[in-house]
């Protein structure tokens, strides 16, 4: 895996950082963030997407990152896409 460090949320301390990088070798986003609290996972496993069946697969999850972190995201869709990672 070749993952390429682009950020982490300074705000949150030492530990329990969320952060932000891109796997170049698997053409993706990998985010780490907090757990959701069992409402807000509730209302994303109940969202009906066009589509596609309500519920969160077993192989995915439901993370949060704030919102300060905007940057690191476009940072890293402006890295994946300059390595033609689309």
């Amino acid at each position: 895996m070749a993952l390429r460090f682009i950020g982490i949320d300074p705000d949150t301390g030492q530990q329990g950082s969320p952060t932000v990088w891109v796997d170049e070798e698997k053409r993706e986003l990998v985010l780490q963030g907090w757990r959701p609290d069992g409402q807000l996972e509730a209302e994303c496993a109940a969202f009906m997407a066009p589509g596609h069946a309500p519920g969160v697969p077993a192989n995915e999850a439901v993370i949060r990152i704030p919102a300060r972190m905007g940057p690191m995201l476009r940072e890293a869709c402006d890295v994946a896409e300059r390595a033609g990672l689309r």
